[in-house]
C-alpha cells in the first residue's frame, strides 16, 4: 500500500512540477518589455530569481518524477495537483510584488491571488508602480484566466489531462480528444487577445495600456494601469471594445468555438446564452432608469455607464468607468446579484455561473409542472449545452443546489467577517461578492491600509471562488490523509 501511494505521489509531484514550470515562465514574461523600459533593468532580478528557480525546479521535478508511460489520475489526485500548483505559484509570485512594489507579505499574497484568480482587486498604487509590475499583474491574470497552466498540461500530459480541467471545474471539451481540445482553447484565447490589443490601440489606447487591458479583459481579470480604470479615457470607442472583450471572456469556450465556426443555431439554443439575452437588457434598463439617469448629465452618458458597469459585473471582469459612492441601494443590489451570478461555465469568468442558474430555473419549472401532471406521468427537464441536449437528472440538480448553497453560505460568512471589522453592511456585501466571484469591483474597502485579517478573508474567498470549493476540499483532505501514511 505504501509503495503504491508513493508511486502515485511521484506522478502527482511530477505533473505539479510541469504546471509550476509554466508558472515560472509566466513570472519571467514581463522581462520581454525591458527593451522598451531600459531604466527598469535594475528590477530584473526580482523576476529572474523566482521565475528561473520555479521553472528549473518544475522541469527537474517533471523529468525525474513524472512516469515515463502516461498515468491516468483520479479526480482527487488532479485536485491535489491543482491545490499544490496554485499555492506554489501564488507564493512565488509574491517575490516581485514585495521587492519592486514594496508590499508586505500579506498584501503581496493578496495581490498575487487576485491576479492568478483573475479577481482584479488591488492594493498596488498603479500610478507609482513600475511598468514591469503592471505587466506582471496583467500577465498572471491572462495565464490564470483560462487555467492555461492546467490546459497546457492537458495538451502535454496525455491521460492525466482529463482529471485536471475537471478539478478546475472545466469539464466541457471542444473536441473528443483532451489534447486537441486544449489546443483549440489556446488558439481561441490567443486570437481574442491579439485582436483585443489591436482594437484597443485603434480605439485610442497606447500600446502598453492596450496590451495590459486586453490581457485583463479577456481573462475577466480587471487589473488596470490607471487608478480610474477604463474611466480614465472617458471614450465610447474604448468602452465598446472593452465590452466586446469582456463578453468574449465570459462566454463558455464551447460557445465561442460554435460562434467562430458559424453554428449559430446551437448557440441560440444554449441555456447560458438565453439567460444572458435576458439579463443584459433587463439589468441595463433597471440601472439606466433607476440609477444612472439621475446621476449623469446626458442620456448617452447614463446609458454608457449602465451598460458598461452591468457587463463588467456579470462577466466578473471588474473594470469600471465611474465610482459607486453616489449610486442608490438599487444600483448596488443589482450589481451584487450580477456579480454572484457570474459568467459562463467553462469560461474565464467567476461567480455561481450562468449554467447553474439556468439549470435551477429549469428544475423549478419542472417541479411546478410535475405537480400539475398525473402521478403516473414521466417527464424530465432538459437543457442545451453546446450542440448537445442534456437531461437534468436529480443527481445533477442536487449537486448544483449544494454548490449554490455552499456558495451563498461562504458569501454570508465572509460578509459577516468584514462587518466584524467595522465595514458597513452594504459595503461588506458588495466587496465580498466581488472577492468570492473574482470580480474586482470595489467600493473602497480593499486598500493597502485595510486590516490584515480582512485581506486574508478576501484572499481565501478568491481562491475558494476560483477553484469552486470542492477542488480545495478534496485536495486538502487527500493531502492530510496521505501525508501521514507517506511519512510512516
Amino acid at each position: 500500500m505504501h509503495q503504491f501511494l508513493a508511486q502515485r505521489y511521484r506522478a502527482i509531484l511530477g505533473y505539479t512540477g510541469l504546471v509550476c514550470s509554466i508558472s515560472g515562465i509566466t513570472i519571467l514574461m514581463p522581462l520581454l518589455a525591458l527593451p522598451a523600459y531600459p531604466d527598469e533593468m535594475s528590477l530584473a532580478w526580482s523576476y529572474l530569481l523566482p521565475g528561473l528557480t520555479l521553472t528549473l525546479l518544475g522541469i527537474l521535478g517533471w523529468k525525474t518524477l513524472a512516469p515515463k508511460q502516461p498515468l491516468s489520475l483520479t479526480l482527487s489526485e488532479g485536485s491535489v495537483i491543482v491545490v499544490l500548483a496554485w499555492v506554489i505559484s501564488i507564493l512565488v509570485s509574491t517575490v516581485p510584488l514585495i521587492t519592486t512594489a514594496g508590499l508586505t507579505f500579506t498584501q503581496a499574497v493578496f495581490e498575487a491571488t487576485s491576479g492568478w484568480t483573475t479577481t482584479g482587486l488591488s492594493v498596488v498604487d498603479v500610478e507609482q508602480a513600475s511598468a514591469l509590475i503592471l505587466l506582471f499583474r496583467s500577465t498572471i491574470e491572462l495565464v490564470g484566466g483560462a487555467g492555461l497552466a492546467i490546459v497546457t498540461l492537458s495538451a502535454l500530459a496525455g491521460p492525466v489531462g482529463a482529471s485536471l480541467p475537471a478539478a478546475e471545474g472545466r469539464t466541457e471539451q471542444l473536441a473528443p480528444n483532451v489534447r486537441r481540445s486544449a489546443k483549440l482553447v489556446l488558439s481561441i484565447y490567443s486570437g481574442y487577445t491579439a485582436v483585443g490589443i489591436v482594437a484597443l490601440r485603434i480605439a485610442g489606447m497606447g500600446w502598453f495600456d492596450a496590451v495590459n487591458h486586453s490581457f485583463a479583459a479577456l481573462s475577466t481579470g480587471g487589473f488596470s494601469t490607471r487608478a480610474d480604470s477604463i474611466g480614465y479615457w472617458d471614450s465610447p470607442a474604448i468602452e465598446m471594445v472593452t465590452i466586446v472583450l469582456m463578453l468574449g471572456g465570459t462566454l463558455n469556450f464551447v460557445t465561442s468555438y460554435l460562434l467562430l465556426t458559424g453554428r449559430f443555431q446551437a448557440v441560440v439554443k444554449n441555456g447560458e446564452v438565453r439567460l444572458q439575452a435576458l439579463l443584459i437588457p433587463l439589468s441595463t434598463l433597471i440601472l439606466f432608469v433607476g440609477v444612472t439617469t439621475r446621476l449623469y448629465p446626458t442620456t448617452a452618458k447614463a446609458l454608457r455607464v449602465a451598460s458598461f458597469e452591468m457587463i463588467s459585473a456579470l462577466s466578473t471582469t471588474g473594470f469600471s468607468t465611474v465610482g459607486y459612492d453616489d449610486w442608490s441601494s438599487l444600483g448596488w443590489l443589482i450589481m451584487i446579484i450580477l456579480m454572484l451570478i457570474g459568467g459562463g461555465a467553462g469560461s474565464t469568468a467567476g461567480g455561481i455561473k450562468q449554467y447553474r442558474v439556468y439549470v435551477l430555473y429549469r428544475a423549478l419549472l419542472w417541479e411546478i409542472k410535475r405537480m400539475l401532471l398525473p402521478q403516473q406521468a414521466v417527464t424530465e427537464p432538459r437543457s442545451w449545452q453546446g450542440e448537445h441536449r442534456h437531461f437534468l437528472s436529480d443527481g445533477l440538480i442536487r449537486q448544483i443546489s449544494l454548490f449554490v448553497f455552499l456558495y451563498l453560505l461562504v458569501f454570508g460568512m465572509g460578509s459577516c467577517i468584514m462587518v466584524a471589522y467595522g465595514t458597513p453592511l452594504p459595503d461588506s456585501l458588495f466587496e465580498y461578492a466581488s472577492s468570492l466571484s473574482t470580480v474586482g469591483l470595489s467600493v473602497g474597502v480593499t486598500a493597502a491600509d485595510a486590516p490584515m485579517g480582512l485581506l486574508w478573508t478576501q484572499t481565501l474567498g478568491m481562491i475558494l471562488g476560483r477553484l469552486e470549493f470542492f477542488t480545495i476540499f478534496v485536495g486538502v483532505i487527500r493531502l492530510c490523509r496521505d501525508i501521514p501514511a507517506l511519512l510512516r
